[in-house]
């Protein structure tokens, strides 16, 4: 493969830095597995200015951008007040995924894996007056005060949810009101219940919580067929080994469920990891996906690789559960897997972002703007409608990961028993296409990339 000057010379100038949020790695374009490589630049202050990191944007932007033919380029660097604000001026219409963070907010999140907080993710519920627990990270304040997925929050401080979401919705609170920021050391008092009903206050302080990325991993019999279920929910640097842990539990099932129904992407070769230890002896040699760059840069095909993957389950069939937030890496999952193996996606359509980004640095700032399309070795890849779910259900809470109550999951295990959807949705079809299409309407809505929105429901 030819490695175009403009790569050559953008590796020679940047950091070192591993990518997410749904590139493999910004070097995946010019054949290495590091984003930067090099000392850093030597920037002046003029160029770290707001008007010199505007400029600098306007260039990456031109250079890498895959919509570049459709972004408004004819924005002047010194009218806008924030590399932000230029972001959103020059972005195209049809991009909702792009951003930028901080260089330590990179490094918190995606290489270091942690952040401050009581290490739960919530999932809000107006209309009950409560907020339902959607995960919780393994050593966190909030697993040790005994939350769970499936619990709920009926009080902060003493202060119904009902109270505090009126407040929210009335401009005199923010979630950081409710739960404070997220800072080492700041405690709050939450009374919860149990699915049983069982109801306890604790009192929690915010410490650097570790983002695990396997939230459990169980094995079942189910139809006399032993069946391994894993939750996943982040392709990052440390889900290497949290994957490898996770199929040395499942090694010898016949069936395998993957749980990425709140997991909104990340690292490619996390991704590519992940597929091929499920199924290495059908995918081995084939091509994982292909980059589609802009003019400015060849495609180049990616293939199936173990990585750092040992267990391998060599399955003919995979169980995906889905929804609205199965976005990015997750979708390559299915989207690559698919002309190799059967794959039963069941839950909701998934977020619909078959593009990526190769990160570039700006002086104390990471871009994440969209580089490329990605596509399978069928050549499909156009589903930012995202990919429909074989068996439509909706995600409901009702206890921890592997509840057998749980709707995803029970759906699932129906099809592996019955080969096909259970009849109360094949009598539903209908109303199954009506909420496709409502589905549609509100995923138009997306105005930032779901692990954006992932990060504003954790404390």
């Amino acid at each position: 493969m030819r490695v175009s000057k403009a790569c050559n010379a953008q590796l020679r100038k940047s950091y070192r830095l591993l990518a997410i949020a749904g590139a493999a790695t910004f070097l995946a374009a010019c054949g290495s597995d590091d984003v930067f490589t090099g000392e850093p630049p030597l920037l002046t202050n003029a160029q770290c200015s707001v008007t010199g990191q505007n400029q600098q944007l306007l260039n990456f932007m031109n250079d890498r951008y895959l919509w570049k033919d459709d972004m408004n380029s004819n924005i002047n660097p010194a009218s806008q007040s924030s590399i932000y604000a230029m972001l959103n001026a020059l972005r195209a219409p049809q991009d909702n995924f792009s951003f930028i963070i901080t260089e330590q907010e990179y490094q918190d999140r995606f290489v270091d894996a942690v952040f401050f907080g009581f290490g739960f993710g919530r999932n809000d519920r107006q209309d009950l007056g409560l907020i339902e627990i959607r995960y919780v990270y393994d050593g966190s304040p909030a697993a040790e005060a005994g939350l769970r997925r499936g619990d709920v929050i009926t009080e902060v401080d003493g202060v119904p949810m009902s109270t505090w979401f009126s407040r929210i919705n009335a401009g005199t609170a923010t979630w950081a009101t409710v739960f404070g920021p997220n800072e080492e050391g700041v405690e709050r008092t939450i009374t919860a219940r149990k699915p049983d009903g069982f109801v306890f206050t604790e009192t929690m302080r915010k410490t650097a919580v570790e983002t695990n990325t396997v939230m459990a991993t169980e094995r079942f019999t189910i139809n006399d067929k032993e069946v391994g279920y894993f939750v996943f929910d982040s392709f990052i640097n440390r889900s290497e080994s949290d994957l490898n842990t996770a199929y040395d539990q499942l090694e010898g099932v016949d069936e395998l469920i993957i749980d990425l129904r709140y997991n909104s992407g990340g690292l490619v070769r996390v991704a590519n990891q992940l597929a091929s230890q499920a199924a290495w002896n059908n995918v081995e040699n084939e091509i994982f996906l292909t980059y589609q760059y802009n003019e400015n840069f060849q495609d180049q095909n990616f293939y199936f690789d173990l990585g750092p993957g040992v267990a391998q389950l060599n399955l003919d069939r995979v169980y995906v559960l889905t929804t609205n937030s199965s976005c990015s890496s997750s979708e390559l999952v299915i989207n690559s897997l698919t002309p190799f193996v059967e794959v039963v996606t069941v839950g909701d359509t998934t977020c619909g972002k078959p593009v990526g980004q190769q990160p570039g640095q700006i002086c104390d700032k990471i871009v994440f703007a969209i580089t490329f399309q990605t596509v399978n070795a069928e050549g499909f890849g156009d589903y930012f409608d995202g990919l429909p779910a074989t068996c439509q259900v909706a995600d409901a809470i009702v206890g921890d990961w592997g509840d057998m109550n749980d709707p995803l999951l029970a759906e699932a295990a129906y099809h592996l028993s019955n080969g096909a959807c259970s009849a109360e949705l094949a009598a539903t079809d209908g109303a199954m296409s009506s909420a496709a299409e409502v589905e549609k309407a509100v995923r138009a809505k997306i105005t930032e990339h779901p692990q954006v929105t992932k990060w504003r429901t954790e404390h």
